[in-house]
């Protein structure tokens, strides 16, 4: 998917909602326990009730890999699902990969040609040669890790050189010189506020997946007065808050309710800039 695709889905759609596909089998209702694979039948019908509010969804590789191979085949399915009911919905695979060069290179392969997703969040902490394999494949998106929202960001995230540069500044910067904004997003946690101020003073046009929201405490409204820009530059994700807001028989529905209510208050935020 292009930017100008994506833009366009954001304003037909009057929504930048994005589903985290979070999916613990723990945590599943139990009904649908007894069946041939329940985190898909789980995955399925959290899709089909919540598509027509979002457009994205961003499954976490950890939640699948934690299954080993059956897992895995779980994932598969969703992907495969999801490109085919719902073509138009952009796809990113929640992995954080990043290594050396070659190693990179095996998995861009394995997420960009073996799986055929839009993106793919990456670590840049091992620098260019780990993130730039990613960057070689055409319409495909890198999500770089910048300024997460857990609570332990403050370890290193935050940290200044001699300059005042602080260290997700510098990333900001450099990897600019990698990719631009129409192969590359950042990672910028709802719960950082204000900070989005100083995010877009150095990257003003690229696009923002924006984890936090709900469940994690992070504002939507102020994620919005600090973060959007002309062509809205956000994908912001919500997972627990959706997808494990009931675990009865009425998860579905409910999941609808949750992201309904998300599309709502998005439109609004949309009206403010066009």
């Amino acid at each position: 998917m292009t930017r100008e695709e994506l833009i366009k889905q954001i304003f037909t759609k009057k929504t930048f909602l994005c589903v985290g596909l979070d999916t613990d089998i723990k945590k599943i209702p139990q009904h649908l326990l007894g069946g041939e694979d329940p985190i898909f039948a789980f995955n399925k019908q959290i899709i089909d009730a919540t598509a027509k509010y979002c457009v994205a969804y961003k499954p976490n590789l950890a939640f699948y890999e934690s299954m080993g191979v059956k897992g895995l085949v779980s994932f598969e399915k969703t992907i495969n699902y999801l490109k085919g009911a719902y073509p138009d919905h952009f796809i990113i695979a929640d992995a954080k990969r990043g290594d050396i060069g070659n190693t990179s290179t095996m998995y861009a392969r394995t997420f960009f040609e073996e799986y055929n997703i839009d993106s793919l969040t990456v670590a840049p902490y091992m620098g260019e040669d780990s993130v730039v394999p990613f960057l070689q494949y055409e319409g495909k998106w890198v999500i770089l890790l910048a300024l997460t929202s857990n609570k332990g960001s403050h370890d290193f995230q935050l940290t200044a050189d001699q300059s005042g540069e602080r260290l997700f500044e510098k990333v900001l910067r450099t990897s600019q010189k990698w990719g631009d904004k129409n192969n590359m997003m950042y990672v910028v946690g709802a719960t950082q506020g204000k900070m989005f101020e100083d995010i877009r003073r150095i990257a003003p046009d690229h696009f923002l997946l924006v984890p936090g929201v709900g469940a994690q405490g992070g504002s939507l409204e102020e994620v919005c007065k600090y973060g959007m820009n002309k062509d809205c530059g956000l994908l912001v994700n919500s997972s627990r808050g959706i997808i494990y807001a009931s675990s009865g028989t009425d998860f579905a529905q409910v999941a609808a309710a949750k992201a309904a209510e998300l599309q709502q208050q998005m439109q609004e935020e949309l009206e403010k800039i066009r």
